[in-house]
């Protein structure tokens, strides 16, 4: 009974009990005390109950070891770092032989009363008995082979076989006769050693760890996943294969946001001319590339912050930095500490802070001159923080990615975000960046701040926005009066900010240029916003910017600069003055004096080449006359307007024609068809079909100009009938 008993419990995975002290060697000594002449029937039977009571005992442990295995994988769902060491799971192997071999050792372990019971038979050690009883040899190697090892989730090398042991929890509802059914057909997981039922959720639930990156087995040393290492503007940054997923990895990074961290790197490069050094913060770092950048770029001219808080994230960032060959600190005063003690060849190291903490925190407690905000989605709930320290003529960097709210594609998400009432228009990426700065000033005029909008940039995949602190109430107040409501045509499309003042106006439609709403019944506009109605640019700026990115070689975006200086002065003139690096002087941008490269010694850009001083003195009054006022507001998309059945011009012709009307014109990044002009919309078609020819399809040929104009007076007369 005790070989029995050894086996019983070494089958549930418990340890043998110990002996009784001293008991069985009383027994022996007094059967050799008996004399000869006794009967041993009488000694039997005075230790069957004895026997009894061990067996009971033994059944009574034996249901409670199963009440645990049951209750164990339950705990382990509900507390998977409870306990991370353990042996693996008997149903997850690497070869077929290795569970014959487990067979094998089942059966030594019960040699004595399966040999008893059953002969030669053998049990299975993935199934109860009750559901498989034992067999011979080969139909249990047959068993063996094409339920359990078919009937498998492969995963690095290892096979986590079907499982029919009792490891899984049943409902309570079920009942006793279906019991039996129940507690079978479940997997074990390599990684979490959590338990499922089916095939196709357990291939689902791997998949989730891999995409986590979390590969590591709880049983045993898996290898780490490899990581790939991504150089982006001499930078490299080490990450997971899984980047390019935010939602599964949390090591995001986006190469489609190359145009984004260039752009702030020469915001950045702009400020750190006007004082040294600069704190700036890069408020969600996760794999650290933009503040690895800066401090790469701009050296020991900036102080940088890293912060996240996922620790993950934190702990690449901090791999990240030792792999371009940076200096980590936690805080300032391991900073100090380390400035104190640094081995030779590192004093010309940069030194960056990374910290893990939420970014509403560390903005609250620590003022920067430098904040830049990339969340994944809206930066709205960050605003309020990020204006609360920011110091006086410092710069708030603010990348906004959803998409799908700002682009009038969920209208209900940007009333909820944004407190905004928008519709998808020709104009929808101006009308989403001017949404955002109109959220940012409310934002910094709650703090009793004023903004300067820098630098407006509406892309595919994010829009940024870059804006200058001015502190004080007055600056405030100047910036609350231009958040403004417009009145957008649904017909014509025509647009025109509110006029500003309280009083009620009996007809709004009388403010837009067109006469819709005399020749159409109903109501034909609708009021959006509010909106940011001011200046989305600022010349002297990007003409800086520009020079930055000459000067550290960022030739991506001198492409997208150039356009955005055209579109700032609103202006199709080619030729692009930036300010040589010598002799510093003072130049007023944005109501604000701020240190600037001398303007006598200038530089030209014509086409993307440097040269001397080729630009006439009528170009440069032109240009000084025009960046005084602002650019007119949206833009006009010439497919968007164009005649049925007449050949438009091209877009640079047509350009041309506008300017020579007197207008002020230019084209623009948010459309690359569209046309930015202070001409009203009537015009503007008027010109359009001036010069447009019409479509032949056979006939006497008539001089283009003939045509045009033979065609004007009608085409004018169907405006309402084209647009509808």
């Amino acid at each position: 009974m005790a070989d029995g008993e050894a086996s019983g419990l070494l089958l549930l995975g418990l340890p043998p009990r110990p002996p009784p002290e001293g008991g069985e060697e009383e027994e022996e000594e007094e059967e050799t005390e008996q004399p000869n002449g006794t009967d041993d029937s009488g000694k039997t039977e005075s230790h069957k109950p004895d026997v009894e009571i061990i067996d009971d005992e033994v059944k009574i442990e034996m249901e409670e070891a199963e009440q645990e295995s049951i209750k164990e994988p339950n705990t382990n769902l509900l507390d998977p770092l409870s306990n991370p060491l353990r042996e693996k799971h008997i149903s997850i192997q690497r070869t077929l032989a290795d569970l014959e071999k487990l067979a094998d050792l089942k059966e030594g372990c019960l040699t004595t009363s399966a040999s008893e019971n059953a002969g030669d038979k053998k049990l299975c050690p993935l199934c109860p008995e009750e559901r498989f009883k034992a067999c011979s040899g080969h139909k249990l190697y047959r068993h063996i082979q094409n339920l359990h090892w078919k009937v498998s989730v492969e995963f690095e090398g290892y096979r986590m076989c079907i499982c029919h042991l009792p490891c899984h929890p049943v409902k309570p509802n079920v009942s006793a006769d279906l019991i039996s059914a129940k507690m079978g057909s479940h997997y074990h997981c390599l990684i979490c050693s959590a338990t499922i039922t089916r095939r196709t959720d357990m291939t689902g639930h791997v998949k989730r760890h891999v995409n986590k990156g979390e590969t590591e087995s709880r049983f045993m040393s898996a290898p780490k996943p490899t990581c790939e290492i991504v150089k982006e503007a001499d930078t490299d940054v080490q990450v997971l294969p899984n980047y390019t997923t935010p939602q599964k990895t949390d090591s995001y990074f986006n190469p489609k946001m190359k145009l984004n961290r260039q752009l702030t790197v020469c915001a950045l490069a702009v400020l750190a001319e006007e004082r040294k050094p600069l704190e700036c913060l890069d408020a969600f770092g996760a794999t650290g590339i933009m503040g690895l950048q800066w401090a790469k770029h701009l050296g020991n001219s900036v102080k940088v912050t890293i912060n996240d808080y996922n620790e993950k994230s934190v702990t690449m960032i901090r791999e990240n930095c030792h792999l371009n060959k940076m200096k980590v600190v936690m805080n300032l005063r391991e900073e100090e500490d380390c400035d104190e003690a640094v081995e030779e060849g590192e004093e010309n190291f940069p030194v960056i802070e990374v910290t893990k903490m939420d970014a509403n925190v560390i903005m609250h407690l620590r003022a920067f001159d430098f904040i830049h905000l990339d969340p994944f989605g809206s930066s709205v709930n960050y605003l309020d923080a990020a204006f609360r320290n920011v110091r006086n003529l410092g710069i708030v960097s603010v990348t906004s990615t959803d998409i799908s709210s700002l682009y009038s594609k969920a209208q209900h998400v940007a009333q909820r975000h944004y407190g905004c009432n928008i519709v998808r228009t020709e104009y929808y990426k101006e009308l989403a960046a001017r949404m955002i700065v109109a959220a940012v000033a409310r934002a910094a005029a709650r703090c009793n701040k004023g903004i300067e909008v820098l630098l407006t940039v509406a892309l595919e995949h994010f829009v940024l926005v870059e804006v200058r602190v001015l502190r004080g109430p007055s600056p405030a107040d100047d910036t609350a009066k231009k958040i403004r409501y417009l009145i957008h045509c649904q017909w014509c499309e025509e647009r025109v900010f509110k006029k500003e003042g309280n009083m009620i106006e009996e007809n709004p439609y009388r403010q837009l240029p067109c006469d819709c709403h005399s020749r159409m019944t109903g109501k034909t506009a609708i009021e959006l916003g509010p909106l940011w109605s001011g200046s989305l640019f600022n010349t002297a700026f990007l003409r800086r910017m520009l020079f930055e990115a000459v000067q550290y070689g960022l030739e991506d975006i001198q492409p997208l600069l150039k356009t955005l200086i055209c579109e700032a002065e609103c202006t199709i003139l080619k030729q692009f003055s930036i300010h040589g690096p010598s002799n510093q002087n003072k130049q007023e941008e944005c109501g604000v004096i701020i240190r600037t490269p001398d303007a006598t010694a200038e530089y030209f850009v014509v086409h993307g080449k440097r040269t001397g001083n080729e630009v006439s003195q009528n170009g440069a009054k032109r240009q000084k006359l025009e960046s005084n006022a602002e650019h007119p507001a949206f833009y006009y998309n010439i497919h968007r307007h164009s005649i049925k059945g007449m050949n438009m011009p091209k877009l640079n012709k047509f350009l041309h024609y506008l300017s020579q009307a007197g207008y002020r014109v230019s084209r623009t990044h948010f459309d690359p068809m569209g046309v930015r002009t202070n001409v009203p919309l009537v015009q503007f078609k008027s010109i359009l079909v001036k010069y447009s020819t019409p479509t032949y399809t056979g006939g006497p040929t008539e001089s283009p100009l003939h045509s045009s104009e033979d065609s004007q007076p009608v085409t004018e007369s169907d405006f309402a009938e084209e647009s509808i």
